[in-house]
């Protein structure tokens, strides 16, 4: 067998059973690594590697190299679910960078970050100023998480005492050209509820390149023409509109009757139509 194809062999041999290694260790190895799997996964990369050019090596050596270091994440991963002290040993554990808003430099100083790195991380975070900060760890695969002063938190819809929404997960339902059909009855939606929403928009599903449906059952069409302007759902406006006037007709027939228990009722659902619309207006209106 020629060199070059003897090359060729081992490293497309070696590239799948690699694949095959890190599909059985899981996606744990490709995502938050610990210092154990990050060192096996150099060992194992450094023992295919030579295995495909040195020709040296059997093939057979190689396989039962790899399979060791295999092996082992999956042995230590098993350990770590078992045993916390085990678990804080390989993985080790999160690191204390601020505390009830101040900077523990003896910390900063064991895992070796400068405070230019630390801010750093927290610029990453969308922090860009140190008092804002209440709490921040970093964990053990590098990243530093933030916990900001309740003031300088995004407000919530419980501050706002409105209402929570329980949003679903959205459902691609056209992707290039093609319905989806089985996103599309698990989205809740018909295929005639489809038809109607392309006609209105003035499309066929041939122009459009991706179709998703929201947790509110909204449709959003991204066309392959990108000159073209997808006009945005109004189904939440006119809602919103519709429930003001039924306020506004109620506090009508309320001032024509002339009946009192007439006009305390349509008094009385006002004012609870009024409560709904303030606890729903900012959903409503995006």
């Amino acid at each position: 067998m020629p060199d070059w194809l003897e090359i060729f062999v081992r490293s497309i041999s070696f590239l799948i059973i690699l694949f095959v290694i890190t599909k059985i260790i899981g996606k744990r190895q490709i995502s938050q690594l610990s210092f154990f799997e990050y060192i096996t996964g150099i060992v194992i990369g450094n023992i295919a590697a030579q295995m495909s050019m040195d020709k040296s090596f059997f093939i057979s050596e190689g396989l039962i190299a790899l399979f060791v270091w295999g092996l082992a994440p999956l042995i230590a991963g098993y350990l770590a679910l078992k045993s916390k002290k085990f678990r804080t040993a390989v993985e080790g554990k999160g690191t204390v960078f601020i505390k009830d808003g101040k900077v523990m430099e003896e910390n900063l100083k064991k895992e070796k970050y400068t405070i230019d790195e630390m801010l750093s991380l927290l610029r990453s975070k969308g922090v860009f100023f140190l008092a804002d900060v209440e709490y921040a760890v970093l964990e053990q695969d590098g990243s530093l998480n933030v916990l900001l002063k309740k003031d300088k938190r995004p407000l919530t819809r419980s501050d706002l005492q409105l209402l929570p929404i329980n949003e679903k997960e959205p459902r691609t339902i056209i992707m290039d050209g093609k319905l989806l059909n089985e996103d599309l009855s698990k989205s809740g939606k018909t295929k005639a509820w489809l038809d109607e929403e392309l006609e209105a928009a003035g499309v066929t599903i041939e122009n459009v390149f991706l179709g998703q449906v929201n947790s509110y059952g909204e449709l959003y069409l991204d066309l392959y023409d990108d000159q073209l302007q997808v006009s945005a759902s109004q189904e939440r406006p006119l809602l919103l509109a519709t429930l003001k006037k039924s306020v506004a007709d109620l506090e009508s027939f309320a001032l024509a009757t002339d009946s009192q228990e007439a006009k305390n009722m349509y008094e009385q659902n006002a004012k609870k139509l009024q409560k709904l619309i303030k606890q729903t207006e900012m959903y409503l209106q995006s």
